[in-house]
């Protein structure tokens, strides 16, 4: 409650089925942050379904988790690029997060090295699909200084990563604020867990 309070705080919502909404959202942001740009984008928001073996995946499941995991960065990204391309035009000389960086937020259960128990098709295929997102992004914006990561945020305890899970909200938040305070141009493209530590693809 007490960070409400922060004039700095701006609140906006957004639906994450609707794509043709998110350059309404960034219009509304662009009213906040004015000629000084987006300095950083991170692409949070997402679902999972239940643990399922290949003889329970539906078809519906997998569009759903595309669309969110997956299409919702894309489209979102791509709406919020004029503003990314200004901040980083006005901070030619500055890196990371002082410049503009898309922060993707990915997860273990993406990488397909590690991969050894199979299963959770459709939030594994959305968050694989979101590694390459990352990779083309670091490519196709190297040039305009925008730097693009994926982030594994840890087994969290959330309404997502259940009871069990061995990470509090506060110290997976507070690692990727470290990690992101530090990146540069040698982490463009890669997948980091929330201790800035480098994952396998």
């Amino acid at each position: 409650m007490e960070l409400k309070k922060n004039p700095q705080l701006h609140i906006l919502e957004a639906d994450l089925i609707d794509h043709g909404s998110f350059f309404n959202l960034a219009s509304q942001v662009s009213n906040v942050v004015k000629d000084k740009g987006l300095n950083v984008l991170i692409n949070n928001a997402g679902i999972s379904s239940k643990f399922t073996r290949i003889g329970l995946v539906k078809s519906e499941d997998l569009l759903n988790h595309f669309k969110i995991n997956t299409i919702g960065p894309i489209m979102l990204t791509q709406a919020f690029l004029p503003l990314l391309k200004m901040a980083s035009d006005k901070n030619k000389s500055a890196n990371g997060v002082n410049k503009a960086v898309i922060v993707n937020i990915s997860s273990i259960l993406g990488s397909i090295t590690k991969n050894d128990q199979g299963g959770f098709y459709p939030y594994r295929t959305s968050k694989t699909a979101i590694n390459v997102v990352t990779k083309s992004l670091s490519v196709d914006l190297k040039n305009n200084g925008i730097l693009a990561v994926s982030v594994h945020p840890g087994w969290v305890k959330t309404a997502m990563g259940g009871t069990s899970a061995p990470l509090e909200v506060e110290q997976s938040v507070t690692g990727i604020c470290n990690f992101l305070k530090n990146i540069d141009q040698s982490h463009n493209g890669g997948f980091y867990d929330f201790e800035g530590k480098i994952l396998p693809w």
